[in-house]
């Protein structure tokens, strides 16, 4: 698979220092589209943050398995991978942190209509919502510069999300009839 972006501290004026043995963690998100094309979108609002659903990817599963799971836990729906997309790097130079997401584009398939939000997510206010991407993408870039620091996140590692996420989306938008 090929990165179709690394973010580093550069992309919001920082200077990057050298890793020193980071942490490296492997996640897997995307787009899920229902059958009207609207798409999910994660809304964590005590934080003003929207961000894509996905999440990390548990030593036993497949990067595939994981973004199933993670697209029932945050959406509610059991999907079907319709497409792999590339991969997208995280580099937190700050954190001595890297972040490698698989990419996927999943149809839903069923929605069961409830939602596994963790303790986190839930303090955070985290609510679904169902978009046509381009206002996904307007709320995405709209959040940026109003994001709320929470005690599980720092404005740092939420800037990461939400830029990544808005690359992610813009790749599928521009890659989704090819």
């Amino acid at each position: 698979m090929n990165c179709i972006k690394i973010l580093t501290d550069e992309d919001f004026g920082l200077s990057s220092i050298e890793f020193n043995n980071p942490r490296i963690r492997y996640g897997a998100r995307g787009i899920i589209v229902r059958d009207d094309g609207k798409i999910a979108l994660f809304n964590k609002k005590n934080k003003n943050e929207y961000k894509l659903p996905g999440g990390s990817i548990d030593f036993d599963e497949s990067p595939k398995d994981a973004f199933i799971r993670e697209a029932l836990e945050e959406t509610g729906c059991k999907i079907k991978i319709i497409k792999e997309l590339e991969t997208i790097e995280e580099h937190k130079s700050l954190d001595n942190f890297k972040q490698i997401s698989y990419l996927f584009v999943g149809k839903v398939v069923k929605d069961i209509n409830k939602l596994s939000l963790t303790k986190k997510e839930k303090d955070e206010g985290a609510q679904l919502l169902w978009v046509d991407e381009y206002e996904a993408l307007k709320l995405i870039e709209g959040c940026m510069d109003n994001l709320i620091e929470s005690k599980y996140e720092n404005l740092y590692h939420s800037k990461f999300i939400v830029l990544r996420d808005k690359y992610i989306l813009q790749y599928y938008i521009n890659n989704k009839n090819i």
